[in-house]
């Protein structure tokens, strides 16, 4: 027999998403209780009428949250990685070199 592990999130008694791993869970239902004080924070706007949209935005800049941190100047960007030099290949001295 196999015994599995299941960590689900719930939100107002509807199961939103199952994971294998507890840290994989809290990370998804921080990133639904950031979503929800977004959308009361768009509300609070009366920019969008539409609550459907309202919450789409508000989950969309939830999952994005990096980004908007950096569009923000809360957080910095990662400097680029620089590739790994490649050295290069030093040409043989050839006869027609040579002459």
């Amino acid at each position: 027999m196999t015994v599995i592990v299941k960590y689900v999130v719930e939100r107002n008694g509807e199961e939103k998403m199952t994971f294998t791993s507890k840290a994989e869970a809290d990370a998804y239902d921080k990133m639904l209780d950031m979503a929800d004080e977004l959308f009361t924070l768009l509300g609070q706007s009366e920019l969008l009428d539409n609550e459907e949209k309202q919450e789409e935005l508000a989950l969309y800049l939830a999952k994005h949250k990096e980004e908007v941190l950096y569009a923000l100047g809360a957080k910095r960007k990662p400097a680029p990685k620089k590739p790994k030099a490649v050295p290069e290949d030093k040409p043989e001295d050839t006869d027609e070199q040579a002459a």
